[in-house]
C-alpha cells in the first residue's frame, strides 16, 4: 500500500429505531451486541485507524452509546433521516481521508475481503474516487465493501437539496453521478459468488440464520471465521440458507434488481 500517512477509517450506521427489527443492532448472539461482534470483526483490518459508530442523536440510541463507551469504541451522533449528513459530519470531525462505509445489519463483514478493498483502493496505479462491490449484488449481501474519497461525501452533503429523498442513504448518492466520479464495481470471484445468500439482518429470520453462523463456529471453538468458512456452512446445511430467502430485500429497488 502506498498512501500510508492518511487515515483510512471505517463508520457503521447504527440505530435502534430499525422498522422490521426494533433494537437489532444491540440483540445479543452469544452474550454479546451484534454490533459489537462487527467491530471485533473490523478491527483485524491493520488498515484502518478507527472504527466509528454513526448513531442518531435520539434518547432510544443512548443504548447505543453506552455499549461504545463500555467497549472503548468511537461514535458520532446525528440526524437520524438525514444520513448523509450525520457521516459527512462524522467524516469532518474524525478528519478520515478515506472512509470505509458500512452498516449495522453486516455482523458477518469479512476484514480479509475488507483489506483487500483497501489495498486496491491505495494502489498507486488507481484513480478511483469510489470502489464497491454492490452496484450490483454478485456476494452475499451483507458481504458489502464501500470505500470512497471521503471529500466527495462532503461535497455531496453541500450541493444535494435538503429535501432529497435520498439524504437517507450515503455511499450511493455517489454512484447517482458516474459523470463526476470515477467508479470501480467489482465483481464476487466465482467461489464468492453467492447473491441469493443473504447474510444482513433486517428480520426476524435473518437474525435466526446468523445466530446459527455464529453459534455453529463458536461451537466448533473457531472465533475468526470468514466468508470462505461461511459459504462452505451454508452449502453443506441448505436449510440454513433457507431461513431467510423469502425475506423482501428494499435495497433491490436501490440497485434496479427484482425481489
Amino acid at each position: 500500500m502506498t498512501k500510508t500517512k492518511i487515515n483510512i477509517s471505517a463508520s457503521i450506521q447504527a440505530r435502534m429505531g430499525s422498522t422490521r427489527l426494533p433494537g437489532k443492532v444491540l440483540k445479543k448472539i452469544n452474550g454479546k451486541p451484534m454490533l459489537l461482534w462487527q467491530v471485533e470483526r473490523l478491527r483485524e483490518c491493520n488498515s484502518l485507524k478507527d472504527i466509528i459508530i454513526a448513531t442518531t442523536t435520539n434518547k432510544e440510541d443512548d443504548e447505543i452509546v453506552q455499549m461504545c463507551i463500555e467497549n472503548s469504541i468511537s461514535y458520532f451522533r446525528g440526524s437520524e433521516n438525514d444520513v448523509i449528513d450525520r457521516v459527512s459530519s462524522l467524516i469532518k470531525e474524525y478528519k478520515i481521508d478515506i472512509h470505509v462505509e458500512c452498516v449495522g445489519d453486516s455482523p458477518l463483514i469479512d476484514p480479509l475481503i475488507v483489506e483487500e478493498y483497501i489495498e486496491i483502493f491505495c494502489n498507486e496505479d488507481s484513480d478511483y474516487d469510489y470502489l464497491s462491490n454492490c452496484i450490483n449484488t454478485s456476494y452475499p449481501p451483507g458481504l458489502d465493501v464501500i470505500i470512497y474519497n471521503a471529500s466527495i461525501l462532503i461535497d455531496l452533503n453541500k450541493f444535494l437539496e435538503k429535501n432529497d429523498p435520498l439524504r437517507e442513504h450515503v455511499g450511493y448518492n455517489i454512484t447517482r453521478f458516474p459523470q463526476k466520479y470515477k467508479l470501480k464495481s467489482i465483481t464476487a470471484p466465482k467461489e464468492y459468488y453467492c447473491p441469493d445468500f443473504y447474510l444482513e439482518v433486517d428480520s426476524k429470520e435473518d437474525f435466526i440464520l446468523i445466530e446459527k453462523i455464529f453459534k455453529f463456529f463458536i461451537k466448533k471453538e473457531k472465533p475468526k471465521f470468514y466468508l470462505k468458512d461461511i459459504l462452505k456452512l451454508l452449502k453443506e446445511y441448505p436449510d440454513i440458507k433457507n431461513i431467510n430467502n423469502k425475506t423482501p430485500r428494499k435495497w433491490k429497488l436501490l440497485r434496479g434488481e427484482k425481489d
